[in-house]
């Protein structure tokens, strides 16, 4: 069972005997320094439990900025700013209700449901109405002339069969985005999508919708995959049964947000910048520890442990806590719009929103030169279980840097099979965080960080 594990540790060092000695003993240095007298867990433990879900607009939102620069100036950044950008103003309302009608008398409990972000709401009244259940968008198009008058039930599930699951969630997530307008176009009066997740438990998942302002807006809320379950057989049981819901959330004016940037001043070439962060902002139903707290405070980290040991960067490193990505994007294309403004010069963009379990490589956006170059570093990475910088892609807070200037971009990949367990669900707390699988994230981000320092790109 070993074997191949050595095969592979003896290659690596044949390789690793070209590469340079002294960033070997700094990035073991840096890892000794995060693993053993880390900050990352006790500052997420305080985002999560004292600002907990921070969604765009909200009084946690505030709170959180306030966090963000109390920690990066505790970190040890040499500059910590704010950078103001409208926002949107989402609130969710009272608790959304969902439950079966039915002649049936038989007993179903209420539907365990959570309105979309940026949903309209159905009014105090809510809606009670039949329901029909497609699978696909292609079914909707097919029983279009059934839909008027109804709730369409979106019960696309989660393909098994990728190993990545970013894969399976980037073939379901349309239904989430889109359902509400495709349905709406034919007249549909709400839609309940099954939930962009894999997981055994019934926590709905929240996460953004976009309308179709050609259409009408209507309600649109995600199910738990317990009860996807029973509405779908409920459905196929009882046709003449009807489903109640009622939302109470509606969109309110842009308000004012900021993305929190601290930046480690580079010695030889400070008007050159690496930018490094995760997203500040969370769904309000949630701690929002994976998503994205873990990002932060790995990037806050490096801060803290390059300054603990001395390390002085040539160019200047940025750490942003982007605001508004969950329902707007928003901080990050504020941030790329100033660069471009200010015609500043940005070698690379890292980013951490993927999660904060056992880190495994970074999916990457670059030349072809600039990718071949860091895999070339590839035996540095090895020892922290860091092996996979094959996969194209790149975070969406660094995406329009990446698109506007042309700044390479990555994104930290960590092992991916819990991910949506949690992700936009209320599980996504401080307790489902790994303490010592989100420092060796931080680690793999650190020695990325001082590489494309080091060498450039």
């Amino acid at each position: 069972m070993r074997k191949p594990i050595l095969v592979l540790l003896a290659c690596c060092a044949a390789q690793f005997s070209f590469a340079q000695q002294d960033d070997s003993a700094t990035i073991r240095r840096l890892a000794d320094e995060v693993l053993t007298n880390g900050q990352a867990y006790e500052n997420l433990r305080v985002l999560t439990k004292t600002v907990g879900g921070r969604l765009a607009g909200s009084p946690q939102m505030v709170k959180a900025e306030k966090w963000g620069e109390a920690a990066l100036k505790a970190a040890g950044a040499d500059k910590v700013y704010t950078q103001e950008c409208m926002v949107p103003h989402w609130v969710r309302g009272e608790r959304e209700q969902a439950r079966i009608v039915s002649r049936r008398r038989d007993y179903v409990a209420p539907l365990n449901i959570i309105a979309l972000g940026n949903s309209v709401g159905t009014g105090e009244k809510g809606v009670t109405a039949p329901v029909m259940e497609v699978r696909t968008f292609d079914e909707l198009e097919e029983k279009k002339d059934q839909v008027k008058g109804k709730i369409v039930f979106f019960n696309y599930k989660f393909n098994q069969k990728f190993i990545k699951t970013f894969r399976s969630y980037g073939d379901a997530v349309l239904y989430r985005t889109r359902s509400a307008s495709r349905a709406s176009k034919y007249g549909a009066l709400a839609v309940v999508v099954r939930s962009m997740s894999h997981s055994t438990d019934n926590h709905p998942h929240t996460g953004g919708l976009h309308y179709n302002d050609s259409f009408p807006k209507i309600a649109a809320v995600a199910i738990g995959l317990k009860d996807a379950e029973v509405l779908s057989k409920r459905i196929a049981g009882d046709p003449s049964m009807k489903l109640f819901l009622r939302t109470n959330c509606r969109m309110l004016s842009d308000t004012v947000g900021h993305n929190i940037i601290g930046e480690l001043r580079g010695s030889e070439f400070p008007d050159e910048y690496i930018t490094v962060g995760g997203h500040l902002d969370a769904w309000d139903n949630t701690e929002g520890a994976h998503d994205d707290g873990t990002g932060c405070v790995q990037s806050i980290e490096i801060v803290r442990a390059f300054k603990a040991l001395g390390i002085r960067p040539k160019r200047t490193i940025r750490v942003v806590l982007f605001a508004n990505e969950e329902n707007g994007l928003r901080g990050g294309s504020k941030y790329a719009e100033q660069a471009k403004a200010n015609n500043e010069k940005h070698l690379f963009a890292l980013e951490s929103d993927a999660g904060g379990f056992t880190p495994r490589g970074f999916i990457m956006d670059m030349s072809d030169a600039q990718r071949n170059k860091i895999k070339s570093w590839a035996p540095l990475f090895l020892p922290y279980g860091l092996y996979d910088f094959d996969e194209v892609g790149g975070g969406a807070d660094v995406g329009p840097l990446h698109n506007l200037l042309g700044t390479p971009m990555a994104e930290l990949s960590p092992d991916s099979q819990r991910y949506f367990d949690i992700h936009h669900a209320a599980s996504d707390v401080f307790e489902a965080v790994n303490k010592r699988e989100m420092e060796l994230g931080a680690v793999g981000m650190g020695a990325l960080v001082y590489l494309v320092d080091k060498y450039g790109l």
